[in-house]
C-alpha cells in the first residue's frame, strides 16, 4: 500500500468529519449495524421468511436489484430456509476461524456473493471485518495493494482475511489522525468519502482482456466453486437484461444445463437460450449436453462458456457434430465476468433514484 497516497486523503476526511451532514450519514450507517448485530445465533435460527426479506433487503448490496423480494425469495428457493439458516449462523458465528466460515457459506449457500456476506460479517462484527465490493477494489487499487481479487470467484476465505487486514491498517491511520468511529464500517465510509473521487472505474469497461485464469488447471476443490459462480453469474446477466433465468435447469430428455435464459413472445411461445460453464473434466459431455439440449424447439441458442484455450478444444470438437457447429455460441468467461460488473454498476445507480417503489 502507498502509505503517503493513504495519509494525503486521511487528513482532509478527518477534518471534515464534523460535518452535520456526514455526522447524520455516519450515524445511519451505525444504527444499521445495531440491527445486524441483534441477529444472534439463535433469532437467526427462527427467522420466518419474512423476516429474512426484512434483514437481507437493508443491505447496501441489494441496491443494484429493483425487486428485492425476487433476489430473497430466489435464495430461499434454491436453499431451503433451514439451510440458509443455520449456515448463516455459522458463518456470523461460529467458532472456526474466518477464512473456514466464509469459505463454507461461499460452497453451500448459492445467490450471495462477496458484497452480500462480507456486508453482513461487517455490520455484525464492524470491529473484525471488512465490507468487500466493487468501491473496495477500486479503492485499493487506487492505494496500490497488491494482488487484489478482480472477481468473484477469486475471493477466498483466506484472501478475505488478508483484506481484512489491509482494511484494519487504514483503520489504524483514520485513529491515529483523530476519528472517532474505530471499527471496519468507518473504512467504508472513508472510501465512499475519499477514496472514489479518483474515479478509475472506467477500467471495468477496459476490453483488454486481464492475465486470465486457465480454468482447467483450478485445483479440484475450487473448480466446483468456480462453475457454481460463473454459472449464477450469466442468470443475473439474464434477469438484468429482462429474461427469466435459472440455473440447473432440464430443457430437454437428457439435458439439464447450467444456465437458461428465456422470453416469451405474446402467445406465441417460449425462447430459450441455454449455457454450459466449462472448466474442466470431459469435453464430450458439454457437447452431447448441448446438442440433447437442442431438441427442444424452443431452444435458439447454445453457448459454450470457458476460458480461450478451452473454447477453441470446444469448437474443434463442435465442428464434427453437423446439428451444433452451427448453432453453438462461444463466450469468454473473463467477458462474462467484466459484462457482470457493468451490469451491475447499471443497474445500482439507476436503483438508488428510488424511480419504482418496493412492492410494484
Amino acid at each position: 500500500m502507498n502509505a503517503d497516497l493513504l495519509k494525503k486523503h486521511v487528513k482532509p476526511f478527518v477534518q471534515n468529519s464534523g460535518d452535520p451532514d456526514l455526522i447524520a450519514e455516519q450515524k445511519q450507517r451505525l444504527d444499521l449495524s445495531q440491527y445486524f448485530r441483534s441477529f444472534v445465533r439463535d433469532r437467526i435460527m427462527v427467522m420466518t421468511p419474512d423476516e429474512v426479506y426484512a434483514y437481507l433487503s437493508q443491505l447496501w448490496a441489494m441496491q443494484m436489484w429493483g425487486n428485492k423480494h425476487h433476489v430473497v425469495d430466489k435464495i430461499l428457493k434454491e436453499n431451503g430456509l433451514d439451510k440458509f439458516r443455520r449456515h448463516l449462523a455459522d458463518l456470523l458465528w461460529g467458532e472456526e476461524e474466518i477464512a473456514a466460515r466464509w469459505d463454507s457459506f461461499r460452497k453451500n449457500i448459492r445467490g450471495m456473493g462477496p458484497a452480500m456476506i462480507s456486508e453482513l460479517l461487517c455490520k455484525t462484527h464492524p470491529d473484525q471485518y471488512m465490507i468487500w465490493n466493487r468501491p473496495a477494489y477500486t479503492a485499493f487499487k487506487y492505494l496500490e495493494v497488491q494482488n487484489l481479487p478482480k472477481y468473484d470467484y477469486q475471493v477466498t476465505g483466506k484472501v478475505y482475511k488478508r483484506l481484512c487486514g489491509v482494511a484494519r491498517v487504514v483503520l489504524d491511520e483514520l485513529v491515529k489522525e483523530g476519528f472517532l468511529d474505530k471499527t471496519l464500517l468507518a473504512v467504508d465510509y472513508f472510501i465512499w468519502r475519499q477514496l472514489l473521487v479518483e474515479d478509475n472505474l472506467t477500467e471495468i469497461a477496459d476490453a483488454k482482456p486481464s492475465a486470465e485464469t486457465d480454468l482447467a488447471r483450478i485445483e479440484s476443490k475450487e473448480s466446483a466453486f468456480v462453475h457454481d459462480d460463473i454459472r449464477d453469474k450469466l442468470s443475473e446477466i439474464g434477469e438484468w437484461l429482462g429474461l427469466h433465468a435459472n440455473v440447473e435447469q432440464r430443457v430437454a430428455n437428457g439435458a439439464t444445463v447450467d444456465t437458461v435464459w428465456e422470453a416469451t413472445i405474446g402467445n406465441m411461445g417460449r425462447v430459450i437460450y441455454v449455457f454450459e460453464v466449462q472448466t474442466k473434466g470431459s469435453l464430450d459431455s458439454l457437447i452431447l449436453n448441448l446438442l440433447r439440449s437442442l431438441n427442444n424447439p424452443a431452444v435458439q441458442g447454445a453457448v459454450a462458456v470457458s476460458d480461450r484455450k478451452q473454447l477453441e478444444l470446444i469448437k474443434r470438437e463442435a465442428a464434427a457434430v453437423p446439428n451444433l457447429k452451427d448453432k453453438l455460441k462461444y463466450w469468454d468467461y473473463e467477458d462474462v465476468l467484466r459484462v457482470h460488473q457493468s451490469l451491475e454498476l447499471v443497474n445500482s445507480n439507476i436503483n438508488r433514484l428510488g424511480l419504482v417503489p418496493q412492492g410494484f
